[in-house]
């Protein structure tokens, strides 16, 4: 097999921003979709056709796209790279005012949500997949729901600005996607520990880690969001305002992760401090607009490269008829899993959630799966167990983005017909 020659990073960045431009071109000439989702149709469409062509014999395409993947490490590329921006410019844009007044549903979802829907999804695919000839232990069923149940907030943030979703739930699904994935992936982590040790940590244990680097990673946010606001505060020159957030940004980030903090909620509330009491505050309306300028712009352009990136991801995958059957097993339980959880929030603090009748449907279909889920489940090690997980995240992610993505706006507008109406006024 020919793979793509050794490539400096550089190069490798360079193909891939080149890649996703011109992507985004022809998206925009000539299909429309939404950019994320037009661009990841269209490298989507680029492997399969790469993994047909090998089929019939002429493999190069197929042989080169997986020689640059493997020079490029997706998880530490959005972990330790992208992730960390995405979650901040996210965050910047949410008004803290909304998300205090549904704290309820969104304390409920990204928390409670999160480890009933990972223990519900778990124990269906441990008792269903046997039956199409894969036994997966427990502890790896558990990772798969831990990975899987946290909505993604990359994913949830750039399609519902264009879904036409009543004020409430979208700050709702926006607000548990910020704090769910943070919660996942401490989940993740311990149990990752726990499949490599073998061991099963105490209750206490569990509980002092998710405290430690769930509470610390917030805190730790808080801190720094703080010392940027000031630092903010006594300059005005949006050059250096810019810089500063990037740096807070990225520093912040990398000194998180090496306080074994969570970066993601660090990211979270930092970008809520600012965007927020640092944007009424410590920015004049010159620095607000470059500063709101410039993390829009680094959104978009990261947001496109990752949808790239997962569509293109797809030739690593070895799919066979059971896989995929067990794929679409998995999408079904997925869903389900986010109807229970969510019907379960709705119906028991119906009347404290202040939310409009039928808001389940947006809600359990507006969970959208992406990239955080691919970049954990690369990190399981090497084996079947890994092939098999591999397939059905990407499976529920693809399904979650194309699928989900491209309808939430039609599910959106059941609830409010005329599309106006809202709870927040």
């Amino acid at each position: 097999m020919q793979h793509a020659a050794s490539l400096t990073v550089l190069e490798v960045g360079a193909i891939f921003l080149t890649i996703t431009a011109l992507l985004a071109y022809i998206n925009h000439r000539f299909i429309g979709l939404p950019t994320t989702i037009g661009v990841m149709v269209i490298s989507l469409a680029v492997s399969i056709l790469a993994i047909f062509l090998g089929l019939l014999g002429f493999d190069q395409l197929v042989d080169y796209e997986v020689g640059l993947l493997d020079q490029l490490d997706f998880t530490e590329v959005l972990l330790d790279g992208m992730l960390s921006m995405l979650l901040f410019a996210g965050a910047l844009h949410v008004n803290i005012g909304d998300l205090r007044r549904y704290k309820l549903p969104i304390g409920i979802l990204a928390c409670l949500g999160t480890l009933v829907s990972a223990f519900l999804i778990a124990s269906a695919i441990y008792l269903l997949l046997p039956w199409l000839g894969f036994d997966l232990s427990f502890i790896w069923c558990l990772l798969f729901g831990a990975l899987i149940s946290p909505t993604d907030p990359i994913a949830v943030m750039g399609i519902l600005a264009s879904a036409g979703a009543p004020k409430s739930l979208e700050t709702v699904i926006a607000g548990e996607s910020l704090f769910n994935d943070g919660i996942g992936v401490v989940i993740f982590v311990i149990l990752l520990g726990i499949l490599a040790s073998g061991e099963i940590p105490s209750a206490g244990f569990i509980g002092h880690s998710l405290a430690v680097e769930a509470g610390g990673g917030i805190l730790f946010g808080l801190v720094l969001g703080t010392i940027l606001y000031y630092l903010l505060k006594s300059i005005d020159s949006y050059q250096e305002e810019v810089l500063l957030t990037l740096a807070g940004v990225l520093g912040g980030y990398a000194l998180a992760s090496h306080w074994h903090l969570s970066g993601p909620l660090a990211m979270v509330m930092m970008g809520l401090m600012l965007g927020n009491r640092g944007r009424a505050y410590a920015m004049s309306d010159q620095t607000r607009h470059y500063v709101d300028l410039f993390w829009e712009l680094i959104d978009e352009i990261l947001n496109a490269i990752l949808f790239v990136l997962i569509g293109l991801e797809v030739v690593i995958i070895a799919y066979s008829v059971n896989l995929f059957i067990a794929a679409i097993l998995a999408i079904v339980i997925a869903l389900a899993a986010r109807f229970i959880v969510v019907g379960l929030t709705t119906k028991t603090f119906n009347q404290q959630l202040e939310l409009p009748k039928g808001a389940w449907k947006v809600l359990t279909w507006g969970g959208l799966r992406g990239g955080i889920s691919v970049a954990l489940v690369l990190q399981l090690p090497s084996g079947d167990e890994r092939d098999v997980l591999l397939a059905l995240t990407y499976a529920i992610v693809i399904f979650s983005i194309l699928v989900q993505g491209l309808t939430i706006g039609k599910v959106a507008q059941s609830i409010h017909p005329s599309g106006h109406k809202t709870l927040s006024n």
